[in-house]
């Protein structure tokens, strides 16, 4: 029986390459499909996902989903942990992200690449509110960054951002306008659909 050669996975991973691993994992998933070798019970199904979450294609992590073998799903409880991070974030549930990451002891492999997204993650939600904000409370503020109340405002006022105690409000500090930063059409229409979304 041929054996699966994961050394682009494995190299990418010790390389923090993490934008690459759904593209890997997708070719070689192709050509062993094509090549007739059974993988299913040794595919890095968990990483492959997370791959997929990593470069926020929550559709391609849908469809692997939904390909995965239920004995596969019932038997590596990473797996399921990984899923439901893309769960979480289908269905814009900030807070149910943060705690979908820290709510699985991640293997050794998997950790790097969880804490890596955490962090995109977190830098994300910081330029959502940034976009989308003047003002915003506390409260929500640490629900988007994952933290509790206290440091979510420790966290905000690093960036210069003020709190008024009698409100808990924050108040956004914007960043200065790059006038000469061409802004990417599809980032900008991204963050037209969060905003719609927040609002409605």
């Amino acid at each position: 029986m041929a054996s699966l050669d994961f050394s682009r996975l494995t190299d990418a991973m010790a390389s923090k390459s993490y934008a690459e691993i759904a593209d890997i994992c997708d070719e070689l998933m192709l050509q062993v499909a094509a090549e007739g070798i059974t993988y299913q019970d040794q595919w890095p199904y968990a990483i492959h996902l997370l791959g997929h979450i990593y470069v926020d294609d929550i559709n391609s992590a849908r469809f692997l989903w939904k390909s995965i073998p239920s004995a596969i799903k019932e038997n590596h409880p990473e797996v399921v942990a990984a899923w439901k991070i893309g769960q979480r974030l289908w269905m814009r549930d900030y807070t149910g992200v943060h705690e979908a990451i820290r709510g699985f002891d991640w293997s050794q492999q998997a950790q790097s690449l969880v804490s890596s997204f955490s962090e995109l993650y977190m830098t994300k939600m910081f330029q959502l509110m940034l976009a989308a904000y003047s003002t915003i409370s506390i409260k929500d503020a640490a629900c988007f960054l994952g933290m509790n109340q206290d440091d979510a405002t420790k966290y905000l006022l690093q960036h210069g951002w003020t709190v008024d105690p009698a409100s808990q409000m924050l108040t956004v500090k914007k960043q200065p306008i790059v006038t000469e930063k061409k802004l990417d059409p599809s980032k900008l229409q991204r963050l037209t659909e969060y905003v719609f979304h927040l609002e409605h």
